[in-house]
């Protein structure tokens, strides 16, 4: 009997193999093979940019659009760069400081890779 791998997004053992590509029966999540199965104590999730490129802890990045900060008149305007963002799960990717307004929390479709 041969194992497969878990599924990277719910960790589930009950995946199998059809066609070339693991499929998980409890999320729905499909992979090819050889793709996404090495999930060490954490989930390997990739976040990419506006334009695609992987981003990594400790990046600098941009901000691509004018951004109203919820609950406050001030803004994040285009071109601000974001020094040392860190990776985070949830709706928004990304955690950081920008200067003049302080903690934030962005979404990575909003931020190209400096």
């Amino acid at each position: 009997m041969s194992t497969l791998p878990p599924c990277p997004k719910c960790h589930s053992e009950y995946t199998y193999e059809d066609a070339g590509q693991f499929i998980c029966p409890e999320c729905g999540h499909e992979w090819k093979t050889g793709e996404d199965t090495e999930v060490v104590g954490e989930s390997t999730r990739i976040i990419k940019d506006a334009n695609g490129a992987v981003l990594s802890d400790g990046d600098t990045v941009t901000v691509i659009k004018d951004l109203k900060v919820k609950g406050s008149s001030l803004v994040v305007k285009v071109g601000t760069k974001v020094r040392n963002i860190r990776l985070v799960d949830g709706d928004h990717d990304i955690d950081c400081k920008i200067d003049g307004i302080g903690a934030m929390k962005l979404k990575s479709e909003f931020v190209k890779k400096a």
